[in-house]
């Protein structure tokens, strides 16, 4: 198979590019804003630079025809705070790399006609918890970029999938961040550090258990793993 995938260089994205590397059938293709230590074919891109986006793309998959699955992985937390206090310019950097850029990266991606697209999402989508600002916002209007896609690409199946607790660099900001002022915080610095927040290594392994599960469902829809 042909699989691509956003944000190679850490996390969760690392671990997916790492699982499909390691079956010799497949073709791993990533990105990533620093270098990847991984043997599988990659580029370096900072998606806040959307107008890099296309040609990198482009000239990274040149030899191929068809993608079998993309993962659109990549994405940043921005900063913790309430809306009435967040700085505008702030909101505006989240939404450009975790909507607009994915819409950068849809549109080419989309030449090859991909099979399956994966855009990992948050239940911070659907939640609405104080303090999440424009992530929530941001992954939100993935969950809806997704769905318009759906619409207008019927023979490629899209979800936008939220992968619950994972134990990733991000959660070191969140482990920092005080819950006294942000309630839902205290949850993910008790489960960090158990099997309530698994590595991403684990998570990738129960993403695969449940694979049958998730490309089941309409395209266009989004789906906590946890819920599965």
């Amino acid at each position: 198979m042909n699989i691509f995938i956003s944000g190679t260089s850490r996390g969760i994205g690392k671990a997916i590019a790492q699982h499909y590397a390691n079956e010799s059938e497949n073709k791993v293709f990533g990105i990533s804003r620093s270098s990847s230590d991984l043997e599988i074919s990659h580029a370096q891109l900072d998606l806040s630079e959307t107008e890099n986006i296309e040609k990198t793309i482009k000239d990274l998959l040149k030899d191929i025809d068809q993608l079998d699955i993309v993962f659109l992985n990549a994405g940043v937390l921005g900063k913790l705070q309430t809306m009435h206090e967040a700085d505008l310019n702030d909101l505006k950097n989240t939404m450009d790399i975790n909507l607009w850029a994915q819409k950068v990266l849809l549109d080419t991606l989309l030449l090859k006609n991909p099979k399956l697209v994966i855009a990992i999402s948050s239940g911070a989508a659907v939640n609405g918890n104080m303090g999440w600002s424009g992530y929530s916002l941001s992954k939100a209007a993935l969950n809806m970029l997704v769905q318009l896609y759906a619409s207008e690409f019927q023979a490629t199946k899209f979800i936008a999938l939220a992968p619950g607790l994972v134990d990733t660099q991000m959660q070191d900001t969140i482990s920092n961040t005080s819950a006294e002022k942000f309630p839902s915080l205290e949850r993910l610095h008790q489960a960090r550090g158990t099997e309530q927040m698994p590595s991403p290594d684990k998570f990738v392994e129960n993403f695969i258990a449940k694979y049958q599960q998730i490309t089941s469902i309409e395209s266009g829809s989004f789906i906590d793993i946890r819920k599965i």
